[in-house]
Order: C-alpha cells, then sequence, then structure tokens
C-alpha cells in the first residue's frame, strides 16, 4: 500500500512540470536506475541521475517548441533547427 501511495503522489507532483522539467526528472530517475545497476554502487548512480537530468532536459526542452527537433552534427555538437519533413 506504501508503495502505491508514493507512485500516485510521485505522479501527481509530476503532473504540473513543464515538459523540461518532466524530462529533466524522468531523465534523472532512469540515469540513477541505470548507473546504479551498472556499477552496483552509490556513485554511479549518482553520475546516472546527473547525465540523465541533463539528457532529459535538453529533450524536454525541445518538446516545448513547436516545430524544432533536436540533431547532432558532423563533429557531434547538438543543436536544435527546424525540423526536416519529409527526409
Amino acid at each position: 500500500m506504501k508503495k502505491i501511495f508514493a507512485l500516485v503522489l510521485i505522479g501527481l507532483s509530476i503532473a504540473s512540470c513543464t515538459p523540461t522539467e518532466r524530462g529533466a526528472g524522468i531523465g534523472a530517475a532512469s540515469g540513477a536506475i541505470i548507473g546504479g545497476a551498472v556499477t552496483g554502487n552509490v556513485r554511479g548512480a549518482a553520475i546516472g541521475a546527473a547525465v540523465g537530468g541533463v539528457s532529459g532536459a535538453v529533450i524536454g526542452r525541445v518538446s516545448e517548441q513547436p516545430g524544432q527537433c533536436y540533431y547532432r552534427d558532423q563533429y557531434g555538437r547538438r543543436y536544435i533547427d527546424d525540423c526536416r519533413g519529409g527526409y
């Protein structure tokens, strides 16, 4: 029962967030789980949470800009530009 109550509270707290905040939260939680599982320690979970949070925020930020997409150039740099429909 406690787990269900905790999940409901988490769901309600995320419901009022912007897409950037939601993406950061989901990315941080996912990164912490994956980092902890892969390394088996708290340090790996913390690093995973940081990387996941930043990545989730970037992806969430793009979703706030209609008609904009997230790309990488040949050098690995990330940028946001108009979506290329039909390519």
